[in-house]
């Protein structure tokens, strides 16, 4: 255990005036913890700004864990923006926590939310300004111990040699049983390669200096990861995992901001996980299983919460919020809250079907904004290669009773780039647009119901493939070809009252290339920062030609990598880290997709050998009688 530099507020208080946003920067948010006695402290860094950081789930819920551990306190930092970031470095301030203003390098522990693929360079940005070695093997004996976590540390490979341990699955006691034996280790002198060993042996922690890289006929070219000879490490490490939600705290942010924030509402986690099966999304292997929060603890939460920070709005958290088998009896109890205290409720995600849409209008109340979807693909014949189990009379049925409940506009999520598509998976996302958008017109130029304002819009995506789902095989569609298909998607349109929006190309193609790389894509990841990369989740700031660069000066294609497809059969550049997904349940998913085969929901009919309960001992919980729509 170290003293805190504490108290440095002063240092960067002269620079408040010269910057964008000083409220990013001020301490004592109503909320925060006021227990900073430690004597063992972690600093928690969400790298990016205040404003997207601050309402950032994870982090409350680790927070509050730290805090509430015995002998230890936990702090947050945020990255300053490049403005600050540039007049701290010109005079010498590090990068402070913002609760006491100490400097993070001063920490036992800094910890590190891995919230998606391109926070990367704002990780090492953070680690330059406090001052703490970049790569964890230049790290002295009296340095904090780095560690990460979160959604996107299933292939930390690229970034893995920062980190001194990575923390897989939920965090709620695994961070409070890495902190402890972090500080009983150096209360007793232990040196930092027996610390990082003990760490090891935790459940669910990785530790990537205990692992080598090797390259043989039975890996890709970015190799593999084994134990070191000796350090009697796992083969495998398996994330850890709640088993019952209803035992964690509902009510994880407390905090109130000074400034506005990107969400700011209160945020209740109604269910973790989500058991639909669709073959491209990450999420819904890694935080299998599914496990509600019961409706009583949910509605009892909401009121606390609002109580305590003074939102008027709650946002229902989750995967697949309106799949709580109990939604309909929380929304209704919280229907009386938002008739005597003028209550909003957002569900985030809802299902593609009249139910969703009835759930939708009960959380809504009088209010009618926008109502979004996610068919993902134009379709049914790709849907089933994605196992997006709906239909286009699902879509169909849905939008009739939004626009009946007295909806104007309709958004719809779609990706391009999903394996096997063709141009008539493309024309068809318009054509389902424009199906949508004629029920809309039909049903709002009925008697008094009026005909004003109807109107469609769509996202489309670039499918970018991610580690431990079926689709962790193939490759991004080539840059050049998403842009041709983009232009199709805007050609077939035909219809003003259509709107279309993409994503940008050039950022997908960085994202799909870390999210296939192995260790040797760290070396881009340093490369770009010292060519000026960094808020690349930011349009303003993405610079594209530097990150090609940076590729080119290390010996990397960032393109090729996007788009490799590795065999079926081969070893993975993440295959030591597991959430419970069997290799083989997904190679079978791939080659169900590749038939056309869908697979159904495991909590709607039976279990669909996914090996996520026999290998983690947990399973499926579920609050009430369940809803099949």
């Amino acid at each position: 255990m170290r003293p805190l530099r504490q108290d440095l507020f002063h240092e960067l208080e002269p620079l408040l005036a010269r910057v964008e946003r000083p409220a990013r920067y001020l301490d004592h948010e109503w909320g925060a913890t006021e227990r900073q006695d430690g004597p063992f402290h972690v600093c928690l860094i969400y790298a990016d700004t205040y404003e997207v950081g601050q309402p950032n789930l994870g982090i409350a819920i680790l927070y509050n864990e730290l805090n509430g551990a015995e002998g230890i306190s936990c702090e947050r930092a945020y990255l300053p923006w490049v403005d600050m970031s540039a007049l701290m470095r010109e005079r010498g301030v590090p990068l402070l926590s913002l609760e006491t203003s100490s400097a993070v390098a001063s920490f036992d522990i800094v910890g590190f939310t891995l919230a998606h693929e391109l926070i990367a360079s704002n990780v090492v940005e953070a680690l330059d300004l406090a001052g703490i070695a970049i790569r964890a093997d230049g790290r002295d004996e009296d340095d904090p111990i780095v560690i990460a976590g979160g959604p996107s540390a299933w292939n930390c490979e690229p970034l893995c040699p920062m980190f001194d341990a990575v923390l897989l699955g939920d965090g709620e006691g695994e961070i409070v049983d890495v902190a402890r034996c972090a500080r009983d280790a150096r209360a007793e002198g232990a040196p930092r390669d027996e610390i990082l060993l003990r760490l090891s042996r935790i459940e669910g922690v990785y530790v990537p200096s205990l692992y080598e890289l090797r390259v043989d006929a039975t890996s890709t070219r970015w190799g593999y990861a084994v134990p070191r000879a000796g350090s009697l490490t796992p083969r495998i490490v398996r994330k850890r995992c709640i088993p019952d939600l209803a035992a964690t705290e509902p009510v994880a942010q407390r905090m109130v901001p000074y400034m506005g924030v990107v969400q700011d509402r209160l945020a209740i986690e109604v269910l973790r996980g989500c058991a639909r099966g669709c073959r491209f999304c990450q999420a819904g292997m890694t935080y299998r299983p599914v496990r509600e929060r019961p409706a009583d603890q949910v509605v009892e939460a909401v009121a606390s919460g609002l109580a305590a920070t003074g939102h008027d709005e709650c946002s229902l958290s989750s995967l697949s919020t309106t799949d709580h088998s109990q939604c309909a009896s929380i929304l209704r109890a919280l229907g009386d809250h938002a008739r005597d205290r003028g209550l909003r409720v957002s569900i985030p995600s809802q299902r593609l079907d009249s139910f969703g849409v009835e759930m939708a209008a009960a959380a809504s109340g009088s209010r009618r904004g926008g109502l979004t979807f996610a068919p993902e693909a134009g379709t049914q014949r790709l849907r089933d290669v994605i196992n997006k189990n709906v239909t286009d009379e699902d879509l169909e049925r849905a939008a009739r009773n939004a626009f009946a409940h007295g909806w104007r506009r309709m958004k719809l999520y779609y990706m391009m780039g999903l394996p096997t598509e063709t141009d008539e998976d493309i024309v068809a996302i318009t054509a389902a647009a424009r199906r949508v958008l004629e029920i809309g017109r039909e049903v709002c130029a009925r008697p008094r119901r009026g005909r004003g304002g109807v109107s469609v819009s769509i996202s489309v995506a670039v499918f970018v493939p991610k580690c431990h789902t079926p689709f962790q095989w193939v490759g991004q569609l080539a840059r050049d070809e998403v842009r041709r298909r983009q232009q199709l998607l805007l050609q077939s349109a035909g219809d003003r009252d259509i709107a279309i929006s993409y994503h940008d190309s050039d950022v997908s193609v960085v994202e799909a290339a870390l999210s296939k790389m192995g260790r040797k894509g760290f070396d881009v990841v340093l490369e770009a920062w010292r060519r000026g990369c960094r808020f690349d989740a930011w349009t303003s700031q993405f610079d594209y030609d530097a990150w090609l660069e940076a590729g080119r000066a290390v010996g990397v294609d960032l393109e090729r990598a996007a788009t490799e497809e590795f065999p079926l059969g081969a070893r993975l550049p993440w295959d030591h880290t597991s959430p419970g997904v069997s290799k083989g349940f997904l190679q079978r998913e791939w080659r169900r997709a590749i038939g056309g085969v869908t697979t159904p929901d495991c909590t709607m009919t039976s279990c669909v050998g996914c090996g996520v309960c026999p290998t983690l001992g947990v399973s499926n919980v579920i609050a009430g009688d369940r809803h099949v729509g």
